[in-house]
């Protein structure tokens, strides 16, 4: 009861808005140094050996868009957009209507300038928003969450698939890509053994579940799981690659922090991400956390004998469709 409370005090719109713009609001400039060129702040997927950190990132754009069999013309809904890479992926390779929010202003600038850049003002749009203030006049038939529902807290999460439901067309699919705890005692922080420190210095008022949690919390909002994937090991070498980039530009990753914020403090930021992506690549290295893909539905809705029941939607009955290239 305790931690639900503080859970809950930590994750008013306000304080929540406030967190990302610590850390999201850091620097583009800065994450530009050791991100791919989509900045693409999430875990890639490498699908083969010898995949560079740009191409394993593409492959887990394509993952998502296969998982949700994105087609032309379809609403979709980027929660938690980012630098916008899988919301401008979606639009150009599957010529979806899309829709993107976050609550970082440099983020929703940045992507504003990719819309205007590439002319999909037409498609393409990107909001300056709280999930929980979404409002629309038409369900999205595909939605995306992607390293976002770290961030929601233990006390919000049922608002969160809540909402996600109601956003969601009924037959729609949803994916929820996102860390989760490697053990059901590990679900207190973000980070596990590093919890306590990145809560502190990088992911304020950031809180994981257990999948099996988020599942029985996703369940309960309405939603059908269909597939759950683990891409734990992908997140180390992912972070692995993060930290090696940073290592190499460490000189101008100064020059940059030293310029925005002195050299005290600049170097205090600087060696709390070079701890924070080594230190989160070996947590994940040893199942300390996980990163789970959930592929859920909203169910439809089907009148059977005068009574209106919840049923299936339209889902193949395997999942080669999701693995095109075999893997």
């Amino acid at each position: 009861v305790l931690l639900r409370a503080r859970s809950r005090a930590a994750h008013t719109r306000a304080r929540d808005a406030r967190q990302i713009e610590q850390h999201y609001d850091l620097s583009d400039d800065f994450y530009a140094l050791w991100l791919d060129a989509r900045r693409v702040y999430s875990c890639a997927y490498f699908r083969a050996d010898g995949m560079a950190l740009a191409q394993a990132q593409e492959a887990k754009l394509e993952h998502i868009c296969n998982k949700l069999m994105l087609h032309p013309g379809e609403r979709f809904l980027d929660m938690g957009a980012g630098w916008g890479g899988l919301l401008l992926w979606a639009a150009e390779h599957y010529g979806v209507d899309a829709t993107g929010i976050t609550l970082s202003r440099n983020q929703h600038a940045h992507v504003q300038q990719l819309i205007e850049a590439r002319g999909l003002q037409a498609r393409v749009h990107m909001l300056l928003l709280d999930y929980r203030a979404l409002q629309v006049d038409r369900p999205f038939d595909k939605i995306a969450s992607v390293g976002m529902f770290e961030h929601v807290g233990h006390a919000q999460m049922g608002q969160y698939f809540a909402t996600l439901q109601r956003l969601l067309r009924p037959g729609g699919l949803l994916m929820n890509h996102g860390i989760t705890a490697g053990g059901l005692d590990n679900a207190a922080g973000l980070g596990a053994g590093l919890g306590d420190f990145i809560g502190r210095y990088i992911f304020p008022g950031g809180e994981l579940l257990h999948v099996s949690v988020a599942l029985q919390e996703l369940a309960r909002a309405g939603l059908e799981m269909l597939d759950t994937e683990n891409l734990r090991p992908h997140y180390a070498r992912t972070l692995w690659a993060w930290s090696d980039a940073l290592e190499e530009r460490l000189d101008a990753a100064r020059r940059i922090l030293y310029a925005q914020q002195g050299a005290e403090q600049g170097e205090k930021t600087l060696r709390a991400y070079r701890l924070y992506l080594a230190g989160s690549a070996l947590a994940f290295e040893q199942g300390w956390i996980a990163l789970h893909q959930i592929l859920a539905a909203r169910p439809t809705a089907r009148v059977d004998g005068g009574a209106t029941r919840g049923a299936q939607c339209d889902y193949p009955f395997n999942r080669a469709y999701m693995y095109p290239h075999g893997a």
